[in-house]
């Protein structure tokens, strides 16, 4: 800390013990309900503290998942905080989420996805590349022995692995082309085979 925060911080130190002093001199008769009035002011502090560090964690909490028709012909998912579109699908049996983008041509998949749904990206070729708004990338072609989102499974789905800094793996128009109509509004989008 510097000589000037020290000082600030002596300042705001001064002037709370001396309010605090006025309401306890001024209040001395009452110091029971005082005490009880401080605490519960801590308190709300306190609560409004930890409700603002974890306000991500509560967001994703409340936020509605995406959800499957009944006869599991289509699936609608919620637009996330962020304006996108998140969906989780079934890869190789592992739960994988990704996110929808339209612009993307392959389901992309990042390096840790891929050791994720049992793929080794250290043991893939990456003859390919592609161009994304960070530049041009190396890629991996593979195949995905199942992809599923509910009771929808494909079987021998191609993607690619993305040997950049991909933050998350993209679900392109390859895989969205199997459905018949997809829509968007009322902030969700649907897709629907």
């Amino acid at each position: 800390m510097s000589g000037n925060e020290i000082g600030q911080l002596s300042y705001l130190l001064v002037l709370l013990l001396v309010v605090a002093g006025y309401f306890f001199v001024s209040n001395r008769d009452r110091v029971g309900q005082m005490a009880r009035h401080a605490l519960l002011w801590a308190l709300i502090f306190v609560g409004v503290i930890a409700a603002v560090g974890m306000w991500d964690n509560i967001r994703t909490t409340l936020t509605p998942m995406q959800h499957l028709s009944a006869d599991g012909a289509s699936v609608r998912i919620p637009q996330s905080a962020d304006g996108h579109y998140y969906v989780t699908l079934e890869v190789n049996g592992t739960a994988q989420p990704f996110l929808i983008d339209t612009g993307a041509t392959d389901i992309v998949l990042t390096r840790a996805a891929a050791q994720n749904i049992g793929i080794d990206p250290n043991a893939l070729v990456y003859s390919g590349s592609a161009g994304t708004a960070n530049g041009m990338v190396r890629t991996a072609p593979v195949t995905l022995d199942t992809v599923a989102l509910g009771p929808v499974t494909d079987t021998n789905v191609r993607a690619m692995v993305n040997d950049g800094d991909l933050f998350t793996p993209l679900l392109g128009m390859s895989y969205l082309n199997r459905y018949a109509k997809i829509e968007i509004g009322n902030g969700a989008m649907t897709l629907v085979r």
